[in-house]
């Protein structure tokens, strides 16, 4: 395998997608399941006991991207067809693309960007198969364009809304920028970050689901499965973000990143299929939060009550979630910020989907 970060990180104001490619050069499949390697969707339905096969009717989920990739739709329905997927498509209706404006004057085209888009819509797909999906591809990554994209978003009647991007956090934008990430009635989910302890915008945002990451490991017992934070996983205290009424953990007199989290380790990453300008095949094992944040947002149109809640609603049902107490993304104080244990911790949030029953 080679690891591929596939995009770099961007200035101020600017925002850098948070995928990372782990790829198998030769063969691209499981010999023992004739399946490309990584996560299926039906392993991530079985690892949050989620009720993919019945729920999410009637969902729009929203993926916001920068750029083009002019193959989304083709790999997306070579992907649906692999895992068994009911197909989604524009001609079906449950599938659209558009501009950020929502028009079709699709930006440029840009090859990280693609896989980025790939990752996201094969998620969505893989949690939420029976939800309608709205790819929005702002012109670039500036944050002002990712915002547009997000409030076309919601005029276009997503009901959840996935960014799998990041910036850093600064004074300026942490005001300026807020306005396109407050959507009540909208859930909205952000990607932490891969790059270990530290803060990023969007997911800073206390009107933001902030979601962090996880290694997923298959093993013999009650569950079937165990999980520990993954060390790319972005976590802190924000420095400019209010805190939240819904977040009582005094040593952080800020917003505290995360919330929630899901798998997000390329070393336990999920099967994702790319043809534009991929790297040695389009089948490959992808990772980082920009995984978690549209497995997130999937859970949420299964819930169906985005109209009804906000990010409160998970800090009072955390029974309904997988609580993970090992691993850590490096060093800090307080040190539940950045090393995970019972309870609340910055890695991993409140822990995974155990069902629906948070969301």
């Amino acid at each position: 395998y080679k690891e591929v970060h596939v995009c770099d990180r961007a200035p101020a104001g600017f925002a850098s997608c948070l995928a990372i490619v782990r790829k198998k050069i030769g063969i691209h499949t499981n010999a023992a399941t004739l399946l490309p390697d990584g996560l299926s969707p039906k392993d991530l339905q079985r690892a949050y006991k989620l009720p993919s096969t019945s729920a999410g009717k009637g969902q729009i989920v929203a993926i916001v991207d920068s750029y083009d990739n002019p193959n989304a739709e083709k790999d997306l329905a070579v992907y649906r067809a692999t895992f068994g997927l009911p197909p989604c498509t524009t001609a079906n209706r449950c599938f659209k693309k558009v501009d950020q404006d929502g028009g079709k004057k699709y930006p440029q085209t840009d090859a990280n960007w693609a896989g980025e888009i790939s990752l996201d819509l094969d998620m969505v797909s893989a949690v939420a198969p029976n939800s309608h999906i709205l790819l929005v591809e702002a012109n670039t990554a500036d944050l002002s364009d990712l915002g547009r994209s997000v409030n076309t978003a919601v005029r276009l009647g997503a009901t959840e809304i996935s960014n799998s991007y990041g910036s850093p956090e600064t004074a300026s934008d942490a005001i300026s920028m807020a306005h396109y990430y407050n959507h009540p009635g909208v859930v909205i989910t952000a990607s932490s970050g891969d790059s270990g302890y530290g803060v990023q915008l969007p997911a800073a945002y206390n009107t933001v689901i902030a979601v962090g990451g996880t290694t997923l490991n298959s093993t013999p017992g009650a569950r079937g499965w165990t999980e520990s934070a993954w060390g790319g996983s972005g976590s802190g205290c924000s420095r400019y973000v209010s805190k939240p009424k819904w977040q009582a953990h005094g040593q952080c007199s800020h917003r505290a990143v995360v919330d929630v989290s899901a798998v997000a380790d390329p070393d336990t990453g999920v099967a994702v299929y790319d043809s534009y300008q991929s790297y040695d095949g389009n089948w490959a094992v992808y990772g980082g939060t920009s995984a978690s944040s549209p497995i997130i947002a999937g859970v949420y149109a299964l819930a169906g009550k985005a109209a009804k809640l906000s990010a409160s609603y998970l800090y009072s049902h955390t029974a309904n979630l997988n609580d993970v107490t090992n691993g850590n993304n490096g060093t800090c104080k307080p040190i539940y910020l950045c090393t995970s244990g019972k309870g609340y911790d910055g890695p991993t949030g409140l822990g995974t989907p155990n069902g629906v029953g948070a969301f």
